[in-house]
């Protein structure tokens, strides 16, 4: 079977080797960060619903599961923001009856989570890591482009009320733009915020891969470590930009499908997929050849080298067997 929604596994910086299943249409999400690596949301909306049919994502998750892979998670992300998805209690619910002994990941950025309903979904899970850019109104809207209809304040009691009753872990995310929510004022803010919501860990991310809007710079290493410092007592670490490598064998084994797949969801560099699909780079320039051809993806250089981009005017495309 064709992997459309499932993907990796991807050897993460913050999750080790997870397998990553995306409930969503391409760039679905409640916000429209200017830092997403993902690119402009295109559809950014509160509507719960079914965009990916549950058959063809429990068929999916079956193939791959019954090969018995080792993995460190299977992640609810991707393209969008995970909750919007109304199969997404029922999928996680497939897997925990099925494989019990896979651990489940949620990377959200919360915006839903005051929802009773999204409460009692997710709460299977055994690791949920919500983001927590802004605690200001001015900020959210300013970093993370919320719709509308969204209030951080909402958002923000939503979430501290999930994590009093939540049995799992919770890590916490932060990402760092520099001369936005790096202020005195706000990092005040989102310390409080932390401290009632009491993650295991608090974990600094800044720019890595291209981001949507070309003023969000990388926060440096010395200010990352400040603000960890100024973050204590809570736990917080600094995410590396180094992937952790292992030798994998890749799930998919249609090699153009896994690479578009992979870039699709996130800027890559040759080294990164050479890590994440288990391909020497002489192997994976024929397929970048083609898709760069199909104009499919581009190249763009950033700090860290030469990134492949999913070009979104490309739309849902599939790749042709």
């Amino acid at each position: 079977m064709k992997q459309k929604h499932i993907f990796g596994p991807v050897p993460s910086r913050r999750l080790g080797l997870s397998l990553g299943v995306d409930l969503l249409s391409f760039k679905t999400c409640t916000l429209d960060c200017a830092y997403c690596e993902c690119g402009a949301t295109t559809n950014k909306t509160t509507q719960r619903k079914e965009y990916v049919s549950t058959a063809d994502i429990k068929a999916e998750l079956a193939e791959i599961l019954e090969q018995s892979p080792k993995l460190d998670y299977i992640t609810f992300a991707g393209s969008g923001e995970p909750c919007l998805a109304s199969n997404l209690g029922e999928v996680i619910s497939y897997v925990k009856e099925n494989w019990p002994t896979y651990k489940i990941a949620i990377l959200t950025n919360a915006t839903l989570i005051y929802d009773k309903t999204i409460q009692k979904e997710i709460a299977l899970a055994d690791l949920i890591v919500p983001s927590i850019d802004a605690v200001s109104q001015d900020v959210f809207e300013k970093i993370n482009l919320p719709d509308t209809k969204l209030e951080i304040e909402k958002i923000i009691s939503g979430l501290i009320e999930f994590s009093k009753k939540f049995e799992g872990d919770i890590w916490a995310e932060v990402f760092v733009v520099p001369g936005i929510n790096d202020t005195n004022i706000e990092l005040s803010k989102i310390k409080d915020v932390l401290q009632k919501i009491n993650p295991k860990k608090v974990q600094l991310n800044s720019l890595d891969r291209p981001g949507t809007q070309s003023w969000v710079t990388k926060a440096s290493e010395e200010a990352l470590i400040a603000i960890a410092n100024y973050l204590q007592p809570l736990i917080v670490e600094v995410a590396s930009t180094i992937i952790r490598a292992r030798n994998l064998s890749p799930l998919n084994t249609n090699r153009e499908d896994m690479i578009l797949n992979t870039i699709k969801r996130r800027p890559c560099t040759m080294a990164d997929l050479e890590k994440v699909c288990n391909l020497k780079a002489i192997e994976i320039n024929k397929y970048i050849r083609r898709l760069v051809h199909k104009k499919i993806i581009y190249s763009k250089i950033e700090e860290r080298g030469e990134f492949l981009v999913f070009d979104n005017n490309a739309g849902n495309i599939e790749i042709a067997s």
